[in-house]
């Protein structure tokens, strides 16, 4: 493997570790991305990688280079590693080629023409910061970070600050840029659409520990207990057979006659479809239709027994 965490203990108080025990790995090449809630520890987590925080316990290999374990530490600046932060910084009083190649090693000049062309910044070389828009400060970024030739890019957030109008567009161009170069990465993001869209696999954190390892498909359709379910997107608590399951909601189609029935409570209006909120068997649950429906009547809806969910008693009940 060429990213590999073996045991990662991460803590600022040892009665309150922030991440418990963590093993996964990461294949070259690949973009992983690291959700969870608020505060779980996904900032912390890519500090460890890049040498910002030291760990407590446990093992990082990268390239077959040990950069942490009880014996060794290497620092941030040795490390093979780049960090493009949620507010992308760039120095306001240095245009965008010496922002791009400050405290550069020559033996990466080579490198400035190719990454210029490749993230399309060369018509805007001589500009600062202040001239820039958001995009192209995060091409920039990118630019600096990979004209270094990383082993391991790392990106905490680095989409939140965009405007919706354009971000799309510059995931787009930063994804391709990522692909071409082969940099293996790892997103931390709170955007679950980002997460589904670009990345090889995705690693679910709660409350210090990995829940679910897996590729965006599996996560989505085969999710290891509720809160990895919930955090992918909406989920509705069904009876078949007298047992609980779960289901998508774009799993659950309108019919004539069923025996389940939903009151709707709301109607959202998503351009190409409508989203309905409304009750069933007193809990929340949404379904998407082709035409809105009133507050207060009832929708009669139907499904297929092989898209229901099915978690056991502790993945149900512990991760609410």
């Amino acid at each position: 493997m060429y990213l590999e965490v073996k045991d990662l203990i991460k803590y600022y108080n040892p009665k309150n570790q922030l991440i418990r025990k963590i093993n996964f790995s990461v294949n070259k090449g690949e973009i992983v991305s690291f959700i969870g809630e608020s505060g779980c520890g996904k900032t912390t987590f890519l500090k460890c990688l890049s040498g910002l925080e030291k760990i407590n316990d446990g093992q990082i290999i990268l390239n077959n280079e040990v950069l942490n374990d009880k014996a060794t530490y290497v620092k941030p600046q040795k490390r093979k590693v780049s960090y493009i932060f949620q507010d992308y910084p760039l120095f306001p009083h240095l245009n965008l080629i010496e922002n791009i190649t400050f405290n550069l090693d020559s033996i990466y000049e080579k490198n400035l023409s190719y990454m210029l062309s490749l993230t399309n910044l060369e018509n805007l070389q001589f500009r600062y910061p202040h001239q820039l828009s958001g995009g192209e400060q995060q091409r920039a970024c990118i630019a600096r970070s990979l004209i270094r030739e990383p082993d391991l890019l790392l990106m905490d957030e680095p989409f939140s600050n965009l405007d919706n109008s354009i971000k799309e567009s510059i995931i787009d161009e930063i994804y391709k840029i990522i692909r071409h170069t082969k940099t293996t990465t790892i997103l931390v993001t709170h955007d679950i659409k980002d997460a589904l869209n670009i990345s090889d696999r995705i690693l679910v954190f709660k409350a210090g520990i990995i829940q679910q390892y897996a590729d965006p498909i599996k996560l989505y359709c085969e999710p290891a207990n509720r809160y990895c379910a919930k955090i992918l997107g909406d989920i509705n608590q069904i009876t078949f057979d007298q047992e609980v399951r779960f289901i998508r909601p774009e799993n659950l189609r309108v019919v004539d006659n069923s025996d389940y029935s939903i009151l709707v409570e709301k109607c959202y209006f998503q351009g190409n479809i409508y989203k309905i909120k409304g009750i069933l068997d007193n809990l929340p649950c949404h379904f998407f239709s082709k035409k809105p429906y009133q507050r207060n009547i009832k929708v009669c809806v139907d499904f297929d027994e092989k898209d229901l969910i099915f978690f056991d008693s502790l993945c149900l009940s512990y991760f609410e």
